[in-house]
């Protein structure tokens, strides 16, 4: 089939890598978000997906919005037969999902329906999930609730962070969607509905409910910390000024501290929950890298009633 591959950000490069080395497809052209300021100096730089797309020859299209009529004019022109998706980042129109012969079809790190939306991987480990996966799905104007092609699931590890399990199900993904578009030329693979129950939503992970509510339980600290871990990076706030919390465990042994409240070991330390101790592993500190709890601890000198959260 003649495809048009959408998408951003550096997990979906492996999606495009799987069909660009299928040998069944051609991908006549990458749709992508627009070039976006970066680093120290705001300097313009192309998405992952559009790097990769140059390295390989293919034509990047970057529409200021999908629904731009040049847009649609040359995707028109181009006339692929399927669109398959992963993280592109913007709406897609009516009239642009309409144009290829067998529609866009996405690639969702997700059971759908669970976690609909645009961050299904980091809410799975908020919500203690064991199994996970990716679907592949037939792109309506609803929230990803089309019609499911196939899945893939991954296991949930216990020490998992958001970047880790996504980098998985990124490569796992890659060959299901590769293996959904050889389906779908075959006429093998056949969209079935999603279920009416199980459905859940996953929006977007902002910045305040990343703040760490200490009078949660442990396992729930652990996984908000793992859950925000590397985007938008959870947090507390100690003396006044913002902690980067980058890794923690779940410390049972510790019942001895109220919620918040910290205490400094030589080699440790551990912060009261709302059940029983965390121990910070790594942690950053505003305007600093990141380093060890302990050495962070040392840094600033604890006093034994400090607490963080405020």
């Amino acid at each position: 089939m003649k495809l048009v591959f959408a998408g951003t950000p550096e997990v979906a490069v492996p999606a495009l890598d799987a069909l660009i080395a299928s040998g069944r497809h051609e991908v006549a052209a990458v749709v992508t978000r627009p070039d976006a300021p970066a680093g120290r100096g705001r300097r313009l730089v192309a998405s992952p997906v559009a790097e990769r797309a140059e390295e390989a020859g293919i034509e990047v299209l970057k529409p200021l919005k999908p629904r731009d009529p040049e847009f649609l004019e040359l995707l028109t022109r181009i006339a692929p037969d399927c669109c398959p998706v992963v993280a592109y980042g913007a709406l897609l129109p009516r009239v642009a999902l309409d144009i290829p012969a067998h529609g866009w079809v996405n690639l969702h790190f997700s059971l759908l329906p669970a976690w609909r939306g645009a961050a299904p991987v980091q809410h799975s480990i908020m919500a203690g999930d064991e199994i996970t996966g990716a679907s592949t799905f037939l792109i309506e104007e609803g929230l990803d609730s089309g019609p499911v092609y196939g899945t893939v699931t991954e296991e949930v590890r216990a020490t998992d962070t958001s970047g880790d399990l996504l980098t998985r199900l990124a490569f796992a993904g890659a060959g299901l969607l590769a293996a959904t578009m050889d389906g779908i030329e075959d006429g093998t693979l056949k969209a079935v509905p999603q279920p009416a129950d199980g459905i859940t939503v996953a929006p977007k992970i902002t910045v305040e409910d990343a703040q760490v509510d200490w009078a949660a339980p442990a396992l729930r600290v652990d996984r908000v910390v793992r859950g925000c871990t590397p985007a938008p990076g959870a947090w507390t706030t100690f003396r006044g000024e913002r902690l980067k919390l980058i890794q923690v465990t779940p410390a049972p042994e510790r019942t001895d501290l109220a919620p918040g409240r910290m205490a400094g070991g030589k080699n440790s330390v551990h912060v009261g929950t709302g059940s029983y101790a965390v121990e910070l592993l790594w942690v950053q500190a505003q305007g600093k890298k990141p380093m060890r709890a302990a050495d962070w601890a040392r840094g600033v000198r604890i006093a034994e009633d400090e607490t963080l959260g405020g």
